[in-house]
């Protein structure tokens, strides 16, 4: 999803910004490599699922009311510092955190994830804090934030904002070297430059189009994603409390509930682009297409262990099936959670509206909305 598997679930089900007042930096697409400097001249390289990371504390941030760019700055500072961007399982002293999805294991006490947070301290539960968004949501804290304020985050800590960049990390996590944050803060301003910045696909130009187009033949003909009278319409784009996290988020695509294992179909003609798992999309399909001459991503989540029919880079044509639908991630019940990203995969638009212009005949179970936006939406 150009990403790899954390990177991509990230993007899909994370792309986190809230209403009007709290809508902050936007994650427009995850790079595979970063390479920066500390403020003491240390060559920092981060790979695609450290980048994924700070991609969920990005989001995440952006969602909550009061954080801004500098709490976000702050909070990369932290995971940089406590965990170089890698969610670590703890086997000495929690055995069950090995099970989790986790990027290589650590001793460090009982700490565990991105911000080495402990149980112990009240922090969470094993299973909580091997999750990389309700860690974040717990290092920001505030009113909203899992722990209410104890122990405290970064929106608890007064005046949070009046102090150094470091000396607010050092204020969430209480750490023995509290000198340590200051260094990453170039860093994490690198990070969130490099995330945020808008960047399409490279454009036709005299030389040739870009490598997605020059991969593929443009087509005009879009498929649903389900057979016919397979589904039933369960949630659409936009902004809602997220039925298993119990927060706000916007959720980037539409939901199709159907029985297990239907056929879940490519929308038209393209290459697999990603084939992965994460524990918040479950088994994750990427496709992209050159539609009308414009170049499109599709994402398909949840769908069924072991029936993903395709590999990256294969070819497929329009309604073959690539897989079926299950309720794998975080889902509370089989559904394909759909996905459209014109241009490539960087920013999702209303599946609705665009599958309305293009293959209106299976919409008639829902009503047709409109592209949404960060803002306007309640």
């Amino acid at each position: 999803m150009l990403l790899g598997p954390t990177a991509v679930a990230v993007v899909l089900m994370l792309l986190t910004t809230s209403t009007a007042a709290a809508c902050g930096p936007i994650v427009t697409g995850v790079r595979v490599s970063l390479e920066a400097r500390t403020a003491d001249g240390a060559t920092v390289r981060l790979d695609k699922t450290q980048m994924a990371h700070a991609a969920t504390i990005v989001e995440v941030g952006s969602a909550i009311d009061g954080v801004g760019r500098d709490g976000i700055v702050v909070a990369l500072m932290a995971a940089l510092t406590e965990s170089r961007l890698r969610m670590l399982a703890n086997s000495t002293a929690y055995p069950v955190s090995a099970d989790y999805p986790n990027d290589g294991d650590a001793s460090d006490h009982d700490s565990l994830g991105l911000f080495q947070m402990r149980p112990a301290a009240g922090w969470g539960s094993v299973s909580e804090l091997m999750d990389a968004s309700y860690q974040a949501a717990a290092f920001y804290g505030g009113s909203d934030g899992p722990n209410h304020g104890s122990p405290r985050g970064l929106l608890d800590v007064p005046q949070w904002d009046s102090l150094p960049k470091g000396s607010a990390a050092q204020s969430v996590e209480v750490s023995a070297y509290p000198d340590r944050y200051a260094a990453y803060e170039p860093v994490a301003e690198a990070i969130l430059v490099a995330l945020t910045k808008h960047s399409p696909s490279p454009p036709a130009t005299a030389a040739g189009p870009s490598p997605v187009a020059a991969a593929l033949h443009d087509t005009t003909r879009v498929v649903f994603p389900l057979p016919a009278d397979t589904w039933t319409w369960t949630s659409g784009f936009g902004h809602r409390v997220h039925p298993v996290f119990g927060t706000r988020l916007l959720h980037a695509g539409v939901d199709y509930a159907a029985p297990p294992g239907t056929p879940v179909l490519a929308a038209a003609d393209g290459v697999v682009h990603d084939v992965s798992w994460s524990a918040r999309s479950g088994n994750l399909l990427v496709l992209d297409h050159v539609i009308d001459g414009q170049e499109v991503a599709t994402a398909y989540a949840h769908l069924l262990d072991g029936s993903v029919t395709v590999h990256d880079g294969d070819r497929i044509s329009a309604g073959q099936q690539v897989a079926s639908v299950g309720t794998t991630g975080a889902a509370t019940g089989p559904h394909l959670h759909f996905e459209v990203h014109p241009g490539g995969f960087y920013s999702p638009v209303d599946p609705e509206p665009w599958l309305a212009g293009r293959a209106p005949v299976q919409l008639s179970k829902t009503a047709v909305g409109s592209q949404r936006s960060c803002t306007g939406v309640s």
